[in-house]
């Protein structure tokens, strides 16, 4: 029983796309999209990220700042592989997108990329750290308290931040992203809880997982709160500025949060990963079975998940656990068990005495 307990980390982690799901297993991710047409289709793909072999990845607080850049590329590439397939074909390419393919020709669509998630990223950055600190600022004159004023901007920072994952939820298309969401999370749960990866265990797992993106984002909110309440200076440039060139250290400390929540289950990660669940219940809503379909797809494209099932909890599957009944893993092994004590007591008796 100490065996299962200890060993639920699968280190699979996965993104939600367009009409589909990434699914990331040490250098290896696949995106599985499901095409207008109903089918699904499968990109495997090899990436070892920005420091591969690096000794900084294995630096706690420092091979965050990595990982989160890494996730940005990921995401992006993903992204771009699953909306090809809904790109609108009677698009007329304008004058400026032919001077653009024509400077960067191959590399039009990955220097588009950067640019997008360049540009994104200084949006965010705008949005929820200098933002606050604009809209609080304004109140100086009339408070005088500088650790309330740190309060009042961390506040706003986390309002602005759940605010805008509320009013996106409203859109169509993202709530058809944030189902994917929760397929991906169901996908995993199945698996670290011991199930095997079928359509009917799947849609019965939690849509909520502790080391979701959305998470290490409230995370990020939080840390910021804490980090720039005790760092401060006077120079209202300088204050913006800092807040910018303390991100990689705050995305180094959420990293560091996040993976000891993914790795451990005692009750104060229980309650320092529960904002971040909640906040999950707006983030992911609940799949149907065609989009689980292509989660299991995405899953099976780079982790062996049979495997980790047997060497994590001693399970062997086999066809017949792959059908969608109503017996739980353990149901499964106490019934085998049942049967081969019942053939071991068979005894044979010899007929007319021979």
């Amino acid at each position: 029983m100490g065996k299962r307990k200890n060993m639920r980390y699968s280190g699979i982690g996965g993104q939600a796309v367009l009409e589909g799901i990434m699914m990331k297993n040490k250098d290896q991710y696949a995106v599985a999209v499901r095409k207008p047409d109903g089918d699904i289709e499968v990109e495997v793909e090899h990436y070892a990220g920005v420091l591969h072999g690096s000794k900084l990845l294995s630096v706690p607080f420092v091979r965050g700042c990595f990982q989160f850049l890494d996730s940005l590329i990921l995401g992006m590439r993903s992204l771009n592989f699953s909306a090809g397939f809904y790109e609108d074909e009677d698009a007329k390419e304008t004058v400026a997108d032919k001077a653009f393919n024509k400077l960067f020709k191959d590399k039009a669509d990955k220097v588009f990329s950067a640019i997008v998630m360049v540009l994104s990223f200084a949006l965010a950055i705008g949005i929820f750290m200098v933002l606050p600190y604009y809209v609080t600022s304004l109140f100086e004159e009339y408070i005088r308290s500088a650790s309330f004023m740190a309060l009042i901007e961390g506040v706003l920072r986390i309002v602005i931040f759940v605010g805008y994952v509320l009013s996106i939820s409203l859109m169509k298309d993202i709530k058809r992203v944030y189902m994917y969401h929760g397929a991906e999370h169901k996908c995993i749960n199945c698996i670290e809880k011991g199930r095997p990866l079928t359509v009917r265990n799947v849609m019965r797992s939690s849509k909520q997982h502790k080391r979701c993106g959305t998470s290490f984002l409230l995370f990020v909110m939080l840390v910021s709160v804490v980090l720039f309440f005790f760092i401060r200076v006077e120079n209202p440039l300088y204050r913006v500025l800092i807040r910018i060139a303390l991100i990689p250290v705050i995305a180094g400390i959420s990293y560091e949060i996040i993976r000891l929540a993914g790795r451990s289950n005692n009750i104060l990660v229980r309650i320092i990963s529960a904002p971040g669940m909640w906040l999950q219940r707006l983030t992911t809503r609940e799949p149907d079975e065609g989009m689980v379909e292509v989660a299991i797809a995405a899953v099976e494209a780079v982790f062996d998940w049979k495997a980790y099932l047997y060497e994590a909890f001693g399970y062997e599957v086999d066809d017949s656990w792959l059908r969608d009944d109503e017996q739980e893993p353990e149901e499964k092994e106490e019934i085998r068990e049942k049967e081969e004590g019942q053939e071991k007591d068979i005894v044979v008796i010899p007929m007319n005495g021979r």
